[in-house]
């Protein structure tokens, strides 16, 4: 009876141990092809501005980690890192993203869990962790770009409407300032974000900027008064902030939004130093809905229309102006479709780059579940589960 029960714990073992592999590793057995894309060449105006943002290169975000929050419960302490990810970040892990070919990594970081008092003072022991990590990518010759993440609530942060524009102005100059002294003595190589994805959260035009819509009007507007506020605050605070590249969001950092009817560049102390960022998870039945199609074809074209549209827009509204953009967040979710992730991957790196524009992973390093499942660098022993997407982001990156 001992045996038996000894066999039947072995095979739970065995069981368990199996499920517990990440998804990554059950790869298909056929064989991965990174296909061949050609594109329009682009005219890309010759500026230090477009210079700067072609070294940027290929990208990479260090997502659902110094993002992570616990609700409103304010409950501090770096340990808020591995909440999410369960993978707490090394410089051996900034090293093996250095070393597979990625130039630029950012570190989404959510702040509000993490201040006291009515001036929102950050608890040093976060901020001098978040500059821990971007030095050690800094070290590395890496660009990096730490933002403000998920701090838009109607309860605690910025919430960008006028009701709550002074709420918002007061909680963000205060994050900005500190944000601008702890890092004003590093290089052109560190990129200071103002915002993810503001926008009016648990509200029908959340993700839906409506252009006829009095709401998102004033939204739009607010939020075009915050990215000024960070620049004045950034420029204010010495050091290389004087001179720093910063990057700035339009409402949801939807393409719509980016508009310039409605998103306005802040104006700045030094010319050509501002970049617009966006996000595009696209097409995105294919790439962010998990009730989608696991299907994509490089010769569909309702689908490779709906990545180059926004595209093409941000090249027209920005790139011929002069004025970079990078794209902030992109990727594929994993459905057990690694080519069609793959050829989605090199389409959309290699149309982004033919336009100047430079592209960052959202990886959040999940490889299992039901969840997003957008890992691509599994923290947890350092290797790449899906080295072809990998392989299509380096072929086809902007160089």
């Amino acid at each position: 009876m001992r045996f038996l029960r000894y066999l039947l714990a072995l095979s739970f073992a065995l069981l368990f141990s199996f499920l517990c592999i990440p998804t990554a590793s059950l790869a298909s057995e056929e064989e991965i092809v990174v296909p061949e894309i050609s594109t329009k060449n682009f005219e890309i105006p010759e500026s230090e501005a477009m210079s700067f943002v072609r070294a940027l290169g290929a990208g990479w975000n260090l997502g659902n980690t110094m993002d992570a929050i616990d609700g409103a419960g304010h409950k501090g302490g770096t340990s808020l890192e591995t909440y999410w990810c369960r993978a707490k970040t090394t410089r051996e892990m900034i090293h093996e993203i250095a070393e597979a070919g990625f130039q630029t990594i950012r570190i989404p970081v959510s702040w509000h869990n993490h201040v006291t008092g009515d001036d929102d003072t950050i608890d040093p022991e976060w901020l001098s962790r978040v500059r821990e990590i971007a030095d050690w990518a800094l070290e590395e010759g890496m660009y990096v770009i730490v933002n403000v993440h998920h701090d838009n609530h109607l309860t605690y942060g910025y919430y960008p409407d006028s009701e709550h524009l002074e709420q918002s102005r007061k909680y963000l100059g205060s994050i900005w300032r500190q944000m601008a002294e702890c890092f004003q003595d590093a290089d052109e190589h560190l990129i200071l974000e103002s915002l993810n994805e503001p926008r009016l959260v648990d509200t029908a035009n959340e993700w839906w900027f409506d252009r006829n819509s009095a709401v998102c009007q004033d939204a739009a507007a607010c939020i075009n008064e915050l990215n000024q506020l960070f620049v004045d605050t950034v420029r204010l605070s010495g050091g290389y902030n004087a001179t720093r590249y910063l990057m700035v969001t339009p409402y949801a950092a939807n393409c719509e939004s980016a508009n310039p009817d409605w998103f306005v560049l802040p104006t700045d102390t030094i010319a050509d130093h501002l970049i617009v960022s966006y996000h595009a998870y696209s097409p995105y039945s294919f790439a962010l809905d998990l009730k989608g199609t696991k299907e994509f074809s490089l010769t569909n074209y309702q689908q490779t229309a709906e990545v180059v549209s926004s595209l093409n827009a941000m090249y027209n509204w920005y790139v011929t102006r002069g004025i970079p953009v990078v794209l902030g967040e992109y990727g594929a979710l994993h459905k057990d479709n690694l080519q069609a992730r793959v050829d989605l991957t090199a389409f959309y790196v290699a149309q982004a780059a033919s336009r100047g524009i430079p592209c960052l992973w959202w990886d959040n390093n999940a490889f299992q579940g039901s969840g997003e499942k957008f890992g691509l660098f599994l923290r947890q022993d350092l290797t790449w589960p899906f080295p072809e997407i990998v392989e299509a982001i380096m072929k086809y990156k902007l160089k």
